[in-house]
């Protein structure tokens, strides 16, 4: 598949999420906010997960921080878009901090240290509930307009996310930081030695990626109009980006694109057929497809794959 034929494929998607309104019920409405956010999640992830391999479990931790800070300076009277800013700034400073920290370990020790911030944070914020209201959660004041109305401004401002992500993600792969990050995900010691200043990029990833997850926790504080910390610093959640990721091929443009509407069409589709036993068959169809597809859904190469079954149905005996 050509990267043109991507580009036409990946807009034709986002004109079918926006139109969701047009055509489909609530619901429908909700699931096209809802991919629409996870996607930009995914996104956010490859920027330290994908293009510099470094396997982070903080996404949660981001996110949550995003929900708290917008709803804060939100219902302090700051306008909804000035609190979306100031999340997204205060989050990329926290991670800009942190990365210069955690940043130096490495594999197992890394993906450790990334899982425990989540914990950390979500403990932090249960515990100042002067500020964050704890346990019991935080109201957060609601966006006016009847419940369409709502679902539609919150449907394109999760769709302007993605793309401002996408964006971002296209300017990056073609860029030299992008090309350092990747020597860095090849083979850092010799990144470093050919000139590369390892510690600065994966900072610059780590932060782009913690900043464009508070901008969605910040927009999804807005929208739910009530957050708690175990939902905003949710453990799921920090396992399923990176396998959306892993779904459709990490490193690449279009990979989180494809990961996240695969794995919520599919967490959709077991969902609502099996309802007890949904979040299994849905854990072993996701690992059998990374087992046996390990560079994601966009590693497949299609020609030879149709080429492979045209010829195997062409040969002799082979309908019978």
């Amino acid at each position: 598949m050509t990267q043109r034929l991507r580009y036409i494929i990946f807009a034709a998607w986002v004109m079918v999420l926006a139109s969701t309104p047009l055509w489909a019920e609530n619901y429908t409405v909700r699931l096209a906010i809802i991919v629409a956010m996870y996607t930009a999640l995914s996104q956010s992830w490859n920027f330290i997960g994908g293009f510099t391999g470094y396997p982070s479990f903080s996404t949660a931790a981001f996110f949550g921080l995003g929900c708290y800070a917008g709803a804060l300076t939100q219902n302090a009277g700051l306008p909804v878009i000035l609190a979306w800013v100031f999340a997204t700034l205060f989050v990329g400073l926290f991670a800009a901090l942190l990365g210069g920290i955690i940043l130096r370990l490495r594999g197992h020790y890394f993906a450790i240290g990334s899982f425990g911030i989540v914990e950390v944070v979500r403990l932090v914020i249960s515990s100042w509930g002067d500020l964050t209201g704890g346990g019991d959660g935080l109201n957060v004041a609601l966006v006016t307009g009847s419940p369409n109305v709502v679902a539609q401004t919150f449907l394109a401002v999760m769709i302007a996310i993605m793309l401002i992500v996408f964006a971002v993600t296209v300017v990056v792969d073609r860029s030299r930081l992008g090309f350092g990050l990747r020597c860095i995900q090849q083979n850092e010691d010799a990144a470093d030695m050919v000139g590369v200043n390892t510690t600065r990029y994966k900072v610059y990833a780590y932060t782009m990626s913690a900043m464009f997850c508070g901008t969605v926790g910040a927009a999804y504080a807005s929208w739910t109009g009530y957050i708690d910390p175990s939902d905003s610093f949710s453990i799921i959640m920090t396992v399923k980006v990176p396998v959306m990721c892993l779904l459709g091929g990490v490193g690449t443009v279009f990979g989180p694109v494809v990961g996240a509407a695969a794995f919520l069409l599919l967490e959709e589709f077991f969902w609502t057929r099996f309802l007890e036993y949904n979040r299994a068959i849905l854990g072993a169809v996701i690992v059998i497809l990374i087992f046996f597809l390990p560079g994601g859904l966009l590693g497949i190469r299609y020609r030879e794959l149709f080429a492979r079954a045209r010829a195997r149905l062409s040969q002799p005996g082979a309908a019978t």
